[in-house]
Parts: C-alpha cells; structure tokens; sequence
C-alpha cells in the first residue's frame, strides 16, 4: 500500500498496471488512463507527475461575479457542471452553462461557467467553440479562441473565474438548456 498527502491529508492508494485505485473515507476514485473522475467538486487527471483539472469557484466569488442576491444564485451555483469528455475519444472537455438561455442572430452572451483552471506552469488552457455549433448555427467566441494561463488559476481578483462570451452569426436561434 502506498500513501500520497495531498491539503495536508493521507490518502490511501494502491498502483496496478494500467489504473490506481484511491481510497478516501467512504468514497474511492479509480483512474484508468486518460479516464476523469470527480471528487469533492474536483476533477482530476493525473498523468506520471503531472496534475491538471478543473473546480467549482467559491460561492462567494460567484456571487460577486455575477451578480444578485445569494438566495437566487444558489440553485444556479449547485447545478455547475465540471466540464467532460463527451466520449473517452473526444479531443476536448465540454464546458456546460450554469442556466438556459437563448442567443438570438447576431446577439451575444457573456456566460459565467463557475469554473476555475489549475495546470503546470508551462501548461495553458485552451477554449474552442463546440464544431457543432459553429457548423449547424454559426455561433463562435468572440475572440475566437480562448487563452487561460496557468496563473489564472486563484488570481486574487476572480479566483481564475471562467467566463465565456458567445456570439450568433448565423439566422437561427440557439437555445441552450
């Protein structure tokens, strides 16, 4: 059996050839390869030394960023999704908004996505509309591709807060559910 601490705790796991097996109290995480598993709000790939993912900001920063009374944000805020894989072959994670919406042609949408980057420091994060969309709907990122650097990650400012602004070109509308 071998140990990793991790935030100061021990946490349990043991190696086999292809995937580790972690266990934590009552919950375990199996990881496989390039396989993505989530964890008190974190997703984690681990691969050889290398640690990346992806977390909910805080609340409170939520809050902040978007505006509103906290009532009123918090079902939004619980609802968060981690961005995925759609496939175990897809090239990229999907990014999910916290609400619906619908863009309009030639409208645009600034998105909160409550979510925050962590990587190496030589590593960035790069953010591409979905083909699909921009095939069947015309809709694209207003600056065409998104650039999250390493140090985004816990910028005092915003927490490393990812936002997403979309924008329709084309003549139909685009609702997102």
């Amino acid at each position: 059996m071998d140990y990793m601490l991790k935030n100061n705790k021990k946490y349990q796991y043991k190696r086999k050839d292809d995937y580790m097996s972690y266990s934590l109290k009552d919950m375990s995480i199996t990881i496989s390869g390039d396989n993505i598993q989530f964890c008190d709000n974190n997703l984690v790939q681990i691969i050889g030394n290398k640690k990346r993912g992806f977390e909910k900001i805080s609340f409170d920063q939520y809050v902040k960023d978007v505006g509103g009374e906290r009532h009123e944000l918090a079902e939004e805020y619980l609802d968060i999704k981690l961005p995925q894989r759609a496939t175990s072959k897809s090239a990229g994670y999907d990014f999910y908004s916290p609400f619906s919406f619908e863009l309009e042609p030639g409208e645009t949408i600034k998105i909160p996505t409550g979510i925050k980057a962590y990587m190496q420091d030589d590593e960035v994060l790069k953010i591409y509309i979905r083909s699909s969309l921009g095939f069947k709907y015309d809709v694209g990122l207003s600056n065409m591709v998104g650039v999250i650097d390493a140090d985004y990650n816990n910028n005092p400012n915003n927490e490393g807060h990812i936002w997403i602004k979309l924008i329709n070109h084309g003549d139909k509308t685009l609702s997102i559910n």
